[in-house]
């Protein structure tokens, strides 16, 4: 099936989604799992894609992605807090029940054009600073007791990474800022 996780299959697809189905089909040939004619027949599959339900037939049978594009971080109670020039995965799963989350990603390393960051917690808050010129998706949030609190600048960002944020908050509040510098 389609590796592109969380996904609504009717839901249209991104052209962050694409390249990254894309790029999945031509590694796939690069390592010899697939004919020249058989990856051809893909590529057309994926680029004429206009949901995430076309993806599956293009993706099928593909090897998953390399394991270092996905992390969690959990914690039961606690703090979990990541600062500083840190890689940030392709998807990054942040679980904790009873503890605060603090995600700091204006230095980090973005190896990845689009970044799914998926939260699931409790009772506790939530940070996250963002780039100044990131471009921010709370599409897929459902927040519980607290709403969201992001404002999105009035420039809309231009070469940074996307950073789509999905998942559920239960009783505490999410903040989202963009850094400053």
């Amino acid at each position: 099936m389609v590796n592109l996780p969380r996904e609504d299959p009717a839901r249209p697809i991104s052209e962050d989604d694409r390249n990254t189905a894309v790029q999945r089909v031509q590694e796939a040939y690069a390592e010899g799992h697939l004919s020249h004619e058989e990856m051809d027949e893909r590529l057309q599959q994926v680029l004429t894609a206009k949901t995430h339900s076309d993806l599956g037939p293009g993706l099928a049978s593909l090897p998953e992605e390399d394991a270092g594009t996905s992390s969690t971080i959990g914690a039961l109670g606690g703090r979990i807090q990541r600062r500083g020039a840190w890689r940030v995965p392709r998807n990054l799963k942040v679980e904790s029940a009873f503890g605060s989350v603090r995600l700091d990603l204006s230095r980090a390393v973005f190896e990845h054009p689009a970044v799914d960051i998926e939260l699931q917690v409790g009772t506790g808050r939530a940070r996250i600073t963002v780039p100044r010129d990131a471009i921010v998706d709370v599409e897929g949030l459902h927040t519980g007791w607290k709403d969201l609190r992001y404002k999105a600048p009035r420039s809309s960002g231009r070469g940074g990474p996307r950073i789509r944020i999905s998942g559920t908050m239960g009783f505490g509040r999410l903040k989202i800022r963009h850094a400053r510098r």
